[in-house]
């Protein structure tokens, strides 16, 4: 099959290997129950001989293709054709350089860039993947779908599901989304059921959903989904006139999106697009660092594909018997059981990667800060410069280092946890309004304060 087809599915264990054409739809491999990859034969497809050629569709952005900054770039994930493409202008994001934000935490001028996914028109990077997804969907003929969420994706996936006109329902977890999310899905026209349980219950329930009733998933889990977030990695190279950063970082939730990086950079160097490949840095939060206690204590890695499954599964083990649950103010990862831990463990072998943790606390200085200096973003965004707070003061990423956070999601995604830092005071960099007399002097008065 493989020799015959510009994109297929395989299975990611090697010990299987199982290969499915692009035009059936499995969220797991159907013979072994592992994850599944979306390959190319690129001799097969007509990719640019160079990552620049990309850019002159800026000059035909009337064409709905070229203006999405998806498919854009879609010789780079050419699994389905150009007839069941969908998009609503997803991509259209901004790589800021922060020349403040850098000064502030130690940094040179020009290192530090700030990719902000918060454009995107559900406000969060998850809609690079769902336009991948939804046309996979449209081409399988797809009639209904479901996600588990701790609130971007299920923004995401109802604003996408009612554009294509595909009934929509979505799982969220008691208690443990951000209400400006849930308003989304609610105002999208999604089905929403609240499971009394977390986000890892609801991704459970989800899957034995899909399989029992044949729907279409809409999570991580779901292979094409991650081919459409490999483009943000190529929006920053286009950021940074095609060059490649010394370093990406990005929080780790459910691990799609560092997942998706790696893969994007490993393709770009096979393909000699690229002439290296940048480091990634992976930052979970304290209350929820699965990842970081796998890499760093247990020693977890990919090893060519035979990953020593026992190590997460005794962790995991450990976890139910504990009963815990994870907490977290970045509610975006709040997540124990990542379901694209093995593909992670890939991408940190691709990139050299690394794993670091931060606490709340260190969270919301972080968010105070990014919103300080230009840029609004959901708390688990903020992850990104916190660990890399951390970083610098381990010297492990140098301050003239050209360095790029993705800021995953707009700062409207969980409003309160900025008002409650803010006018409770919570955190050092706090900005609480000042009540004031209905006086004219007194208000001038007060303005004329430090």
């Amino acid at each position: 099959m493989a020799e015959n087809k510009q994109a297929f599915q395989k299975c990611i264990n090697p010990a299987c290997g199982a290969e499915f054409e692009c035009s059936e739809a499995f969220f797991k491999c159907p013979q072994c129950g592992d994850l599944l990859d979306i390959k190319y034969n690129w001799d097969k497809i007509a990719v640019p001989k160079k990552l620049s050629d990309f850019g002159k569709r800026w000059t035909t952005r009337n064409n709905r293709l070229d203006f999405s900054g998806v498919w854009r770039f879609r010789e780079l994930l050419n699994f389905c054709p150009d007839e069941f493409k969908v998009s609503i202008g997803e991509g259209q994001t901004l790589l800021q350089q922060n020349d403040m934000l850098a000064e502030f935490i130690g940094m040179e001028k020009g290192s530090l860039h700030l990719q902000y996914e918060g454009l995107n028109p559900s406000g969060s990077f998850k809609d690079n993947g769902m336009t991948a997804a939804f046309s996979h969907a449209k081409m399988v003929g797809a009639k209904s779908c479901a996600c588990a969420s701790t609130g971007n994706t299920s923004a995401a996936v109802a604003l996408y599901a009612h554009h294509c006109g595909i009934k929509c329902t979505v799982f969220i977890g008691s208690g443990r989304i951000a209400f400006g999310k849930l308003s989304q899905a609610m105002d999208y026209g999604a089905k929403t059921i609240q499971i009394l349980g977390d986000f890892d219950d609801c991704m459970k329930q989800v899957q034995a959903v899909c399989t029992k009733l044949g729907l279409y998933l809409l999570n991580s889990l779901n292979p094409f989904r991650l081919e459409g977030q490999k483009t943000i990695m190529y929006r920053i190279l286009e950021g940074l006139g095609w060059s490649v950063p010394d370093w990406i970082v990005v929080p780790g939730g459910n691990l799609g999106n560092s997942s998706a990086f790696g893969k994007a950079f490993g393709e770009l160097k096979q393909l000699g697009l690229i002439d290296r490949i940048p480091r990634l840095a992976i930052i979970n939060a304290t209350g929820a660092d699965t990842l970081c206690e796998l890499v760093n204590n247990r020693k977890l890695k990919w090893n060519g594909g035979e990953v020593d499954e026992k190590i997460y599964k005794d962790f995991y083990a450990e976890l139910t018997a504990k009963n815990f649950s994870p907490h977290t103010c970045a509610s975006a990862i709040e997540i124990s059981r990542p379901v694209n831990l093995k593909k992670c463990l890939r991408a940190i072998e691709i990139c050299n990667g690394i794993v670091r943790a931060v606490s709340d606390e260190a969270i919301t200085d972080a968010k105070a800060l990014i919103g300080k200096y230009g840029l609004g973003c959901e708390p688990a965004s903020a992850a990104t410069i916190a660990g890399l707070g951390v970083l610098l003061a381990e010297k492990v990423i140098k301050p003239n280092e050209t360095v790029a956070c993705v800021l995953t999601g707009h700062c409207l995604k969980d409003p309160n946890v900025t008002v409650n830092y803010h006018k409770e005071g919570a955190g050092k960099y706090s900005n609480p309004p000042t009540e004031c007399p209905n006086d004219l002097e007194r208000i001038i008065k007060l303005m004329s304060q430090d």
